[in-house]
């Protein structure tokens, strides 16, 4: 690589501190591929560290794109030019695309996602700063998407989320079946040595062929132990590398959800989502070994056929037997665990409910309500779970017992074929051990009933999450906003909130120009702030259409949206950390520059100067160590930061005092002087920021025109707004 190419990555990537070299290099190539997609939606919602992509993350995003990627381990000198283009990952978190190669002139073509274009570099200095690692990219055809793009025809072979992340592990429970084998081959090692020795060694004195029996047994049960240990690593290792990518899966669907399929409870929500615990213990382990050993019950029947001839009837009458009692305990164990999870959702609902809102619980005398409610949520979890205990108990206990009846018929029903002189001792003792072998696995898995119906409905209630409808639909192409001028233009547009008959917003239709600043003033639950959300797009109309610039929202991706959008809500939300963090929150690159301005305009500096700490001050969970005020304070200042055209204010002042008020007011007004600003408010003062009002009542537009017009209405009582 030459220096001029070196030095103009190095000093670009430092004058361009928000640019993911990465990023680009997957844009590069999709676009090189011709394959249609949102830049915006590779990223959406990946956890990005500092605000760029990983080599990890990059397989997710890549097959946002349309593209199949995989991190490999390989020589500049060795990749083949059919698999070209590559991504190498270089020194400094920079990377290169590599277009072409000729190994014998020791050089390649390479793009330069930051510079953005191509160039001829040798070998020698591309392989001085490349990492060894590359990531190699091509279309992804087999996907459903790609199929039903291609031929139109919607694929059924869908991969489950769940069993499909245990799928990828397919490789190490492939081991895992294979040393199964071996170790319950090696179970057999046992009763055929006491069978031997009772049989051969005791009656004929044959000491050397009891040790060298001893021995063999010693080297067997050896490697038993280390198939056992290796097996026990490799499902670990498999449920931890799941457990990993479910979880990561499941709360990006959590994140994704669409705003009005939002759960009501919270901590009814986070009760279901913690039952992934469940899943997880359930698929580890105990339950896989005893799963994996099931079938090898038929292995140790035959060996006791083989032995003990007729003695084989006593296991095969008492298998069916466990069997039929672990269904019957299964049936009543699925209503308890139901009861058991429903007890637990309302348990964790109190909780959070109380705890996040202890102010309002002392204010209002409310401990004895809400003691009560908790007392009888864990009253009604411990009788259900003690039920379900219980049932389990018996179930194992029983099953237990029939395994100790099983060895002691088989023991009974030997010695009478040792007397008949159809069986010898040493067969009787094996053929004891071994029924203990096929009996064990079954009472195993009875004992693991309670588990597996919590994890049954545990499975079925993430089932019921994962399903939600996602805001960002992946079979669609959202058409690509560089830049939103605002307009916004609102066509017969109805809606009414999940679970409501009556309609919220009743065939609204106003146009808002780029730059135009308008009030939605009128009673409380008119449908102003329902009006502010469906413009960010937390809501969709259930009739009617909103465009932005002429263009249907719906057709721009989330993300583009509210990167253009800044939206202040009513109910000012901060979360755990510093003032700066909750200034920047979900913003990369931003300078210190931008913050010291966002608050200036906002009143941020007016108590963060004044305090020690200043920017790095906590703001407590949920900014409860700050006044109202305060809070209102950052989250405006947090909507200044970025390049947002269109500016939605919710009651933005309604915790202020008279004096912040005013200076934010006049701040405004020039900060938002090129902007779109659509404000919601019912205080008067609010309204010198804006020229227009559009009054809402009962979810219809009585009134739209220039705001003294309107206000004279008003003072008039020709209109009657509260």
């Amino acid at each position: 690589m030459t220096d001029e190419t070196t030095g103009r990555v190095g000093a670009e990537q430092k004058n361009n501190v928000a640019a993911d070299p990465l990023l680009l290099a997957l844009i590069h190539i999709a676009n090189s591929e011709q394959i249609l997609f949102c830049e915006s939606s590779l990223t959406a919602g990946l956890p990005l560290v500092n605000g760029m992509l990983t080599p990890e993350l990059s397989i997710q995003a890549a097959k946002r794109a349309g593209l199949s990627a995989q991190v490999v381990k390989r020589q500049v000198t060795e990749i083949s030019s059919l698999v070209l283009p590559v991504i190498l990952l270089l020194e400094g978190n920079n990377v290169v695309v590599l277009k072409s190669l000729d190994v014998e002139n020791n050089k390649a073509t390479a793009y330069f996602p930051l510079l953005g274009r191509e160039d001829d570099v040798s070998l020698t200095d591309l392989d001085s700063e490349y990492t060894g690692f590359a990531i190699f990219t091509c279309p992804d055809r087999t996907s459903p998407e790609s199929v039903k793009k291609i031929t139109g025809i919607d694929s059924d072979r869908k991969v489950h989320w769940f069993w499909g992340v245990l799928g990828h592990s397919w490789r190490i429970y492939r081991d895992v079946l294979l040393a199964s084998v071996f170790i319950n081959l090696f179970a057999l090692a046992n009763p055929l040595f006491v069978m031997n020795v009772y049989d051969r060694v005791v009656p004929n004195e044959a000491v050397e062929t009891l040790w060298a029996l001893a021995l063999g047994v010693f080297f067997v049960y050896v490697f038993d132990f280390l198939l056992k240990t290796l097996r026990v690593y490799f499902i670990e290792v498999a449920g931890k590398k799941s457990d990993v990518l479910l979880s990561a899966f499941i709360f990006e669907r959590v994140l994704g959800v669409r705003y009005e399929n939002h759960p009501v409870s919270v901590g009814a929500f986070a009760s279901r989502l913690r039952e992934f615990e469940t899943v997880r213990q359930f698929i580890t382990s105990s339950t896989v070994t005893a799963l994996v050993d099931l079938p090898f019950v038929i292995l140790f029947l035959l060996v006791v056929f083989y032995i003990g001839g007729s003695l084989v009837w006593v296991p095969l009458i008492i298998m069916p037997t466990i069997v039929l009692i672990a269904f019957v305990g299964q049936r009543f164990l699925h209503t308890t665990v139901l009861k058991m999870f429903s007890a637990a959702a309302m348990k964790n609902a109190t909780l959070v409910e109380s705890v996040s809102s202890l102010d309002a619980v002392k204010a209002l005398s409310a401990e004895s309500k809400l003691q009560r409610r908790w007392e009888s949520s864990v009253g009604q979890l411990s009788f259900w779970g003690l039920k379900s205990r219980m049932i389990s108990a018996n179930v194992t206990g029983a099953a237990g017992f029939l395994q100790q009846l099983g060895s002691v018929a088989v023991v009974v029903v030997g010695v009478y074929l040792i007397r008949d002189n159809q069986l010898t001792m040493g067969a009787l003792i094996a053929c004891v051990i071994l029924t203990g072998r096929v009996l064990a696995p079954l009472a195993q898995i009875a004992g693991l009933l309670v588990q597996y119906q919590q994890s049954k409905l545990a499975l079925s209630s993430l089932e019921e999450i994962v399903n939600q409808p996602q805001e960002r639909d992946s079979d669609r192409v959202y058409t690509k906003r560089t830049h939103i001028r605002g307009d916004i233009e609102f066509r017969n547009v109805c809606f009414s909130y999940p679970g409501e008959a009556q309609e919220s917003l009743k065939d609204i239709s106003f146009k808002i120009n780029a730059g135009e600043k308008v009030a939605l003033i009128g009673r409380l639950g008119s449908g102003k702030s329902t009006i502010q959300k469906i413009i960010v797009g937390l809501y969709q109309p259930q009739k009617g259409e909103v465009h932005l610039d002429g263009i249907d929202a719906k057709q721009i991706d989330p993300s583009d949206l509210r990167s253009e959008i800044s939206y202040v809500q009513q109910d000012t939300v901060l979360f755990s950390g510093s003032v700066r963090e909750n200034i920047i929150f979900g913003k990369n690159g931003v300078t210190d520059q931008e913050i010291i301005r966002a608050a200036e305009i906002s009143g941020v500096s007016d108590f963060v100067d004044q305090h020690p700490m200043g920017f790095e001050r906590a703001v407590g969970e949920r900014g409860e160590m700050l006044s109202g005020g305060q809070r209102q304070a950052i989250s405006i200042a947090r909507s200044l930061i970025g390049r947002a055209s269109v500016y939605l204010l919710d009651e933005p002042t309604s915790a202020m005092d008279n004096t912040s008020e005013a200076k934010l007011i006049a701040n405004l007004k020039e900060t938002l002087k090129e902007k779109s600003l659509i404000l919601v408010t019912h205080k008067t003062s609010l309204l010198q920021l804006v020229d227009r009002v559009i009054v809402v009542d009962g979810g219809r537009i009585v009134a739209d025109g220039d705001k003294e017009t309107v206000l004279d209405a008003l003072k008039r009582g020709q209109l009657r707004v509260s």
